[in-house]
C-alpha cells in the first residue's frame, strides 16, 4: 500500500501512535504538529490521499478549519476529523469528512482509512 496519509496533531505521543497504525498497515505517513505545519505538507506532496487529523490545536486554524481548507483546496483527498473534547456533527463536518471520537479503537481507524482512500 503506497497511499500517503498526513497525521497531524499537537500532541507528539498521540500523534506518533496513530501515524504508527497507518505506518504499520503499510502506509506511508507525514507527521504535522499543527495546522500551519499541515498545510505546507499538503501544498508540497500531491499525493497525499488522506488527512487525520485532531481539531484542538493552537496555531491560526484549528483541524476542523484545516479539514474545511483541505476540502476546498483539494477536494479528492479523504478527510477523518479527530477529538476526545467535543463532539462533532455531520453539519459542521466537510463534505465527505469522517468524524472518529478519542480513544479511538486502531481497527477502527483503520476501516475508516481503508474505505476513504479505496
Amino acid at each position: 500500500m503506497s497511499h500517503v496519509i498526513l497525521v497531524v496533531d499537537d500532541e507528539p505521543l498521540i500523534r506518533m501512535d496513530a501515524a504508527q497504525i497507518f505506518r504499520d498497515e503499510g502506509y506511508r505517513v507525514l507527521e504535522a504538529a499543527d495546522a500551519t505545519q499541515a498545510m505546507e505538507f499538503l501544498e508540497r506532496h500531491n499525493d497525499i490521499k488522506l488527512l487525520f487529523t485532531d481539531v484542538d490545536m493552537p496555531g491560526l486554524m484549528n483541524g476542523l478549519q484545516l479539514a474545511e481548507e483541505a476540502r476546498r483546496r483539494w477536494p479528492p483527498i479523504g478527510l477523518v476529523v479527530v477529538s476526545g473534547r467535543c463532539d462533532i456533527t455531520a453539519e459542521t463536518l466537510p463534505a465527505g469528512a469522517v468524524f472518529l471520537a478519542k480513544p479511538y479503537l486502531s481497527e477502527v481507524a483503520l476501516q475508516i482509512t481503508e474505505q476513504l482512500t479505496a
